[in-house]
């Protein structure tokens, strides 16, 4: 006996709204790790240039570091939730 393939029942309206409230929401997600990026960034660089904050210039380096780091965790998770988005609601 062939086994018959079942298709998923339609979403509704509802459904496809929530599922696009999500995207938007991890979208929202990254955008808050690339405005974190941008200030530890920021900040980082203005304090290795102002002279009088020269005994912080260690804080500064350590800033520009962690800056990279808090972007790629930002694109990772962005790329990781989309495709979990993507799989189980085949959208």
């Amino acid at each position: 006996m062939a086994e018959e393939k079942t298709t998923p029942p339609a979403l509704i309206t509802r459904d496809w709204l929530a599922i696009e409230r999500t995207k938007l929401a991890n979208e929202r997600t990254f955008l808050a790790y690339f405005r974190s990026f941008m200030v530890f960034l920021g900040t980082g660089l203005t304090i290795i240039k102002l002279h009088m904050l020269e005994q912080m210039e260690w804080f500064g380096i350590v800033l520009i570091i962690m800056a990279p780091i808090i972007l790629g965790i930002g694109a990772y998770r962005l790329i990781r939730v989309r495709n979990i988005i993507r799989q189980h609601y085949n959208v």
